[in-house]
């Protein structure tokens, strides 16, 4: 393919204002659908620099190169065998006459090939590509039908949907419009610019003049470009009353689907607001008005905040004036809450948990709080904290579910109660307590910092899992009412993260122990076989924890074999095992050990018996003993403080006695005696072997 023949294509389907959280979806699937569908016939694409643009009413895909016609199409048909198209004279039978008919062609022009069945007739045909303009409404007709559409919308009297409806399409090859229909629109070189600034249409003589033009129309439509006018918007109007923008990349993400061409605008609201809590004035200004607000140089909150407007006024001031004035009530509601929490108490909150059902089985959120609180002594004492504070941080930390406050502001539990615990004269750390008892809250987040924090972040998700699982509320496919699984995660974090070395099958016990009777595995179902479930549960989602650190999946199966009651303990493992795993031995290694318990697993005998010296008659398996025998002189200390990257590292050493071993000894002697002793050292290797993590995971 020639440079000449590679000209650049613009598709822009425009719409009306699409769904902003879907919107760089969209345009990526449509990217990615025009580029494959042009892959998949064979027309060759430079997609240099090229990625997905779009804006709220526009979905587009510029390519800076796309040839102009596929290439060359040879065919194949397969015709009949020659003992069936050829008669005992080589005359053509119908067979071969009805093939090559259909083929068009006479069958002395008929090519032979030959595969495993013999020689057969074949009809090839190169045929000129199709051009690139003919193809391209079947490929932007599949892109847009590969599109993950939310919610299609359906407009006027078409039976097609789409997320939004369409009103203009641009399709540009090259100098050419090529023909084309979307959504009952035909194609043309004609967009549309900003819809209050550039109300004229704005004409394309290339693809190359998009992006330019559509700036001069007042639209940003590479949405980096947006995005980067937004931040330097924001930062200049912070910087302009001496503070810093507070820019959460999620608001940051949804104000970039929302505009075409950002304005910032320098707002502020009256001072006396900054005495709520800044949590529910920012909460307000980003989730709910898709503001920014402004700190100081000290990261506390300003009484300004910058709203972006996607338009250039000429009476800003009235802007100004109207994201000031949609903030005002629902700062004033919030004071309002605020103000009369602080009134009742956070204590006195707690009146009404016992009325309040947290679930039919488990009673409600005031058994739930005397639960947790028997559990955070537990785990206190555990940990080494203080084991007063934290039943006191349980005994507040479900209160502020009674606040005016939280009922306005949901996503407030935990920060609503550390707030009123102040006010309320408990301890800082107690206060503390009752806001991280919820972290992490989101998939990334940290988890709590303060030792009272976690031990009562441990201590809620324990009764929760514990609760869960004796009420039969486990998860079932998509569905887990009780975020069983994210407070699973949450809790195995904690622990490995903390680096707290607790047993956790015995903190389930303890969780076990304090349900309510009713729900308590009995005989049918006893608490060792809820405790395995429930650990098998924890490790599950640990397999994805590590998975996305890096840690290939046979590490995480040879660790999880040995079920360590302590995960801090299995994550050590974890990091021992990945070392070790790099040694040239380890392999070899692996592997013996695979074989080892295939023997043991075969034999009569499972060499449980002790080694005897006399009946090691063979050079190799006298070494092999002699080393097992040091290995676990030189091991055991190391083994019994968790120091598992030494015990692996002396493990290595034995790969040259252990090849000696199976190169020179025969296990299954005929004399049993023999046998059995062999089979016990076997058994003592293969003990010490795995007494990490199950090393045969390792074997490929």
């Amino acid at each position: 393919m020639s440079a000449t023949s590679m000209k650049p294509l613009l598709v822009e389907i425009g719409t009306e204002e699409l769904p902003v959280k879907a919107l760089p979806g969209l345009a990526r699937a449509f990217f990615d659908g025009v580029v494959a569908g042009l892959g998949k016939r064979g027309v060759e694409v430079d997609a240099t620099g090229a990625r997905p643009l779009y804006t709220p009413r526009r979905l587009a895909v510029h390519l800076p190169g796309v040839a102009s016609e596929q290439p060359a199409q040879a065919s194949e048909v397969l015709g009949p065998y020659l003992n069936i198209a050829l008669d005992a004279d080589g005359l053509p039978t119908r067979a071969l006459e009805g093939f090559a008919a259909k083929a068009g062609v006479d069958w002395k022009a008929l090519e032979r090939t030959t595969d495993n069945k013999g020689e057969r007739f074949v009809h090839r045909v190169v045929k000129a590509g199709a051009r690139t303009a003919d193809l391209l409404p079947e490929v932007v007709a599949e892109a847009v039908a590969g599109m993950p559409i939310p919610k299609p919308m359906r407009w006027g009297a078409h039976a097609h949907g789409f997320a939004r409806p369409v009103h203009w399409l641009v399709l540009l090859h090259g100098n050419d419009v090529v023909d084309a229909e979307v959504m009952g629109v035909r194609s043309d070189r004609m967009s549309r610019g900003h819809r209050f600034m550039h109300d004229k249409p704005v004409w394309f003589s290339t693809p190359d003049d998009y992006v330019e033009f559509l700036r001069g129309a007042r639209v940003l439509v590479d949405p980096d470009e947006r995005r980067a006018r937004i931040v330097a918007e924001v930062e200049s109007a912070a910087r302009a009353v001496g503070g810093s923008a507070r820019i959460d990349a999620g608001i940051l993400e949804e104000v970039n689907g929302l505009v075409e061409w950002p304005r910032g605008v320098a707002c502020s609201f009256e001072h006396d607001f900054l005495a709520v809590p800044a949590e529910a004035l920012v909460t307000t200004m980003e989730t709910n008005q898709k503001f920014f607000p402004i700190l100081d140089g000290e990261g506390k909150l300003t009484e300004h905040f910058v709203g972006i407007a996607n338009i250039e006024s000429r009476d800003e001031a009235e802007v100004r004036k109207g994201y000031e004035r949609v903030i005002r009530p629902r700062f004033a509601d919030a004071k309002f809450f605020f103000m009369e929490d602080l009134k009742q108490g956070l204590p006195s909150m707690g009146d009404g948990l016992a009325g309040v059902t947290y679930q039919a089985r488990l009673g409600s959120v005031a058994d739930k709080v005397a639960r947790v609180a028997a559990l955070a002594e537990a785990v206190a004492a555990a940990v080494g904290a203080d084991a007063n504070a934290a039943r006191r941080a349980a005994e507040l930390s479900k209160n502020d579910l009674q606040s005016r406050m939280v009922n306005e502001f949901p996503e407030l539990q935990g920060i609503a109660g550390r707030y009123y615990a102040v006010a309320a004269g408990e301890p800082v750390e107690v206060a503390e307590a009752i806001d991280e008892a919820y972290r992490p809250r989101f998939a990334g987040d940290d988890i709590a910092l303060s030792p009272l924090g976690k031990v009562l972040a441990i201590a809620e998700r324990l009764d929760t899992l514990a609760g869960g699982f004796a009420a039969g509320l486990k998860p079932t496919g998509n569905k887990d009412p009780f975020a069983l699984r994210r407070n699973a995660l949450g809790l195995a974090r904690t622990l490995i993260e903390s680096g707290f070395d607790v047993d956790l099958p015995a903190l389930v016990d303890v969780a076990v122990s304090q349900l309510p009777v009713d729900v308590q595995p009995h005989a049918d179902r006893n608490t060792q076989d809820m405790r395995h479930e429930l650990h098998d549960f924890i490790l599950d989602r640990l397999r994805g924890y590590y998975a996305d650190k890096g840690v290939p999946a046979q590490h995480f199966s040879a660790v999880a074999d040995k079920r360590p009651a302590s995960l801090y303990d299995f994550d050590r493992r974890i990091d021992a095992i990945g070392s070790f795993a790099q040694l040239p031995e380890a392999e070899a290694l692996a592997a013996a050990n695979k074989r080892i318990g295939n023997i043991l697993k075969k034999a009569e005998d499972a060499g449980g018996g002790t080694i005897d010296p006399a009946l090691l008659s063979e050079v190799p398996e006298r070494a092999l003993a002699e080393a097992v025998e040091v290995l676990y002189a030189e091991t055991g200390q190391a083994l019994a403080k968790g120091d598992y990257a030494t015990v692996l590292n002396h493990l290595a050493r034995l790969r040259p006695q252990v090849d000696a071993f199976f190169d020179g000894v025969m296990v299954n002697a005929e004399d049993p005696a023999v046998r059995a002793n062999r089979l016990a050292l076997l058994k003592r290797l293969s003990d010490r072997l795995g007494s990490v993590a199950a090393i045969e995971h390792l074997s490929v």
